[in-house]
C-alpha cells in the first residue's frame, strides 16, 4: 500500500528499525504517488544526516541509501563505507558507482552484495547493465543469456534484454516488443516506459509517447531521460508551465544537470508574456558569464584581469595575437583560454569590430549537390532539434548550413543545446552554419 501521511514517510525514513528494499519500495511509491512528498522526504533525509556521528552502522546504511535516491552518489558511498558492510550496502553502493560511471567499482560492488546474501538475480542485471555501459555489449548478452528460471519473466530482465537488443543493432520491433514485455510484467517500469515512448516518438506518434512518457516521469526516483523528453513535448504544446516543472524535477535530483538548466530557461523564457519578457538570447547570456566562474590558472586569472576582461564576451573580443602581446601571457595560458572558450562553443575574436569578417563563399560551390539535399533526419539530431526545424521549414542539410546560428536560435523552442547538438554534427560532417 501507498503511504499517503507526511508523517509516515518522516517516520519511514527516521526510525530506528529494520531498512531494506521493501521499505525502498515504500519510499519510492509514496514519492511517485504524490511528488510532493519529496520535500518531506528531502527534509527527513537532511535532519538524519544532520545527527550523522550519532548513527549506528545499520542507520548510515539507511542514510545512504535515502542519499542514493536523492541523487547524491558520493556523499552516499561515503557514509556507505562506514556502514555495516551487509548486502545492502554493497548493492547500493554498486548502484551509486554506476550513476557515477565508476563501472569497474560498481561490478566489484555487485558481486560482494551477491556473496553478501543480496538476491542473485538482481546483481547479475546489475552487472549486465554496468557491462553494457562499459561498452562490454556481448558480454552482457551472454550473462542474459546464462539466466534462466523466474527471472526471465521478471520486468528487469526483459528490460535489460531491451535495452542490449538495441546496442547490439537489434531490428526495432525486436527491441519494442522487450520493452512491451517488460511493461506488461510491471507497468511501472520508468525504463521500458521510457524505451516505448522513445519509440513512438521517433515514428511520429506523439500522442503515445506523450502518455508513456508521462507514465514513466511519474516514477521515483527521477527517470531523467522521460522528464526532459516530456518537458520538450509540453513545449511543443505550449505548455510551458508543465515544461518547466518536468525540469525543475531534474534538477531537484540532480542540480547540475546543464540540459536540463537550459531547457528550464527556454521554458520560462517562452512561459512569460510578450510584454513581461525581453527578446531571448541565450548566446548573449553565455557572453554575459564572468571569466572567474571558470577554472584558470592564477597567471591566466591575474593576466586576464590586467587586461580588464571581466566575461567570455570580452574575452572573444580579444585575438590570439593580441592576448600573447599582453605581458606574462604565454602560450599555456593561451591554450586553458581556448580550452575554456570550446566548453562553451565559443572562439577568440568571434565578438572582435576591430576587422570586417571575411565574406562567406556561396554554400553551392562549396558541398556538393548529394550533401546539400540530404534530409536532415539523416544527422541522427535529437528528437526536439528534428521537430523545430521541421516546423520551420529546414528539412535538408542544405537548408541548414544557408542558416546563421542567430537565425536558429530565433526559432521557437530551438536553444542553445540544440544548437551545440547541430554544430557537433555538422563539424563531424566537415560543415558549418552560415557565417561560421
Amino acid at each position: 500500500m501507498v503511504l499517503s501521511q507526511d508523517f509516515d514517510l518522516k517516520q519511514l525514513v527516521q526510525m530506528n528499525c529494520s531498512f531494506g528494499p521493501q521499505e525502498i519500495d515504500r519510499i519510492n511509491r509514496c514519492i511517485a504517488a504524490k511528488y510532493s512528498n519529496f520535500r518531506i522526504f528531502q527534509d527527513a533525509v537532511n535532519e538524519l544526516e544532520a545527527h550523522e556521528e550519532e548513527q549506528s552502522p545499520a542507520g548510515m546504511v539507511r542514510l545512504g541509501v535515502c542519499l542514493y535516491l536523492l541523487g547524491k552518489y558520493n556523499r552516499c558511498l561515503n557514509v556507505l563505507s562506514h556502514g555495516d558492510g551487509g548486502a545492502l550496502a554493497h548493492f547500493y553502493m554498486a548502484k551509486a558507482n554506476y550513476s557515477l560511471k565508476n563501472y569497474t567499482e560498481a561490478e566489484r560492488a555487485y558481486q560482494r552484495a551477491k556473496v553478501a546474501g543480496y538476491s542473485a538475480d538482481a546483481c547479475m542485471l546489475g552487472i549486465v547493465e554496468v557491462k553494457r555501459a562499459s561498452g562490454k555489449v556481448q558480454e552482457a548478452l551472454d550473462l542474459l543469456n546464462d539466466l534462466s528460471g523466474s527471472v526471465q519473466q521478471t520486468s528487469e530482465y526483459l528490460y535489460q534484454r531491451g535495452v542490449t537488443a538495441l546496442m547490439s543493432g537489434g531490428s526495432s520491433d525486436e527491441v519494442g516488443n522487450w520493452f512491451s514485455r517488460a511493461v506488461d510484467a510491471n507497468p511501472l517500469h520508468p525504463g521500458a516506459l521510457f524505451g516505448l515512448a522513445l519509440e513512438s516518438d521517433r515514428r511520429g506518434n506523439d500522442d503515445d509517447a506523450l502518455e508513456l512518457y508521462k507514465r514513466a516521469a511519474a516514477q521515483f526516483p527521477s527517470h531523467v531521460g522521460s522528464l526532459i523528453n516530456l518537458g520538450l513535448m509540453y513545449e511543443d504544446r505550449n505548455e510551458n508551465e508543465l515544461a518547466v516543472q518536468c525540469y525543475e524535477r531534474v534538477l531537484d535530483a540532480y542540480p547540475e544537470n546543464e540540459h536540463a538548466r537550459l531547457y528550464l530557461k527556454d521554458a520560462q523564457a517562452s512561459s512569460l508574456s510578450c510584454e513581461e519578457v525581453v527578446p531571448h538570447n541565450p548566446m548573449g547570456q553565455i557572453l554575459k558569464t564572468p571569466v572567474v566562474d571558470f577554472e584558470l590558472s592564477a597567471r591566466a586569472r591575474n593576466c586576464l584581469q590586467s587586461m580588464g576582461i571581466q566575461t567570455l564576451g570580452d574575452l572573444c573580443s580579444y585575438t590570439e595575437a593580441e592576448l600573447l602581446g599582453s605581458k606574462n601571457f604565454g602560450e599555456t595560458s593561451l591554450v586553458e583560454v581556448k580550452n575554456m572558450l570550446k566548453s562553451k562553443n565559443l572562439q577568440l575574436g568571434q565578438t572582435s569590430t576591430k576587422a570586417q569578417p571575411p565574406e562567406v563563399p556561396d554554400i553551392d560551390t562549396l558541398v556538393d549537390a548529394e550533401t546539400l539535399n540530404c534530409p536532415i533526419s539523416s544527422m541522427g539530431l535529437s528528437v526536439r532539434a528534428r521537430k523545430c526545424m521541421s516546423r520551420n521549414g529546414i528539412t535538408t542539410i542544405g537548408d541548414l548550413i544557408r542558416k546563421t546560428a542567430d537565425e536558429l536560435l530565433a526559432c521557437k523552442n530551438f536553444g542553445v543545446t540544440s544548437l551545440l547538438e547541430v554544430r557537433e554534427k555538422l563539424t563531424e560532417m566537415g560543415l558549418r552554419l552560415h557565417g561560421e
